[in-house]
């Protein structure tokens, strides 16, 4: 197999192929011996270039920006051989008012993020509200049940078993006129939150 003089423009791979064109094998034995000391070059290049171009607080989009004109700048041979066309021209005097209405995008995102969270919090309290309404509720109609029983009970006794049923049909009727005073607060502040919610629609 004879070898022709490598010039300095070119690839070593590629004048190992072209120079074992028709050596399947031994080109695949020649290609995984120069995978060994190159592997990771080109992906530890770009880990050097991300170190020059980063600095503290950036953000990922900068990041990727910053990385596509290096590239950029890379491609064309340097600062000094990159093209200013027209549309490059406009595309930086026009920079600074997009970051603008960046910025304003992103205060509007976060103003509506805010509120919703907000909104969700006054619906998560409404439903306790309601759910704690509908408990308070059912436990009246318990004690006015229970205190309807005890009446009827001491109407068919007498003496001391009278006087003790009628004393705990009472206090039935007295811890159920609580909760419903507890109801007519907590219909205040459903009311109070409905309209809140309302308001943010």
């Amino acid at each position: 197999m004879a070898f022709s003089a490598l010039d300095g423009k070119s690839r070593v791979d590629s004048f190992l192929h072209k120079a074992m064109n028709g050596y399947a094998e031994l080109w695949s034995f020649v290609e995984k011996l120069l995978l060994l000391s190159h592997g990771q070059a080109t992906l530890e290049r770009g880990f050097s270039i991300n170190k020059e171009v980063e600095m503290c607080n950036m953000n990922e989009d900068t990041i990727v920006s910053q990385r596509l004109i290096c590239d950029y700048v890379r491609m064309c041979g340097g600062v000094v051989k990159v093209p200013l066309t027209k549309e490059l021209l406009n595309e930086c005097a026009s920079a600074r008012n997009r970051y603008r209405i960046f910025l304003e995008d992103e205060r509007k995102k976060k103003e509506k993020t805010k509120q919703m969270n907000k909104r969700k919090g006054v619906e998560d309290e409404l439903e306790e509200l309601r759910k704690k309404r509908r408990t308070i509720s059912t436990v009246c109609e318990t004690l006015e049940k229970d205190a309807d029983g005890l009446a009827e009970k001491a109407e068919n006794t007498a003496g001391t078993k009278m006087a003790e049923l009628i004393t705990k049909s009472n206090s039935m009727r007295k811890r159920c006129k609580e909760k419903r005073r507890e109801l007519v607060d907590l219909d205040h502040e459903i009311e109070k939150r409905a309209a809140e919610l309302r308001h943010m629609s």
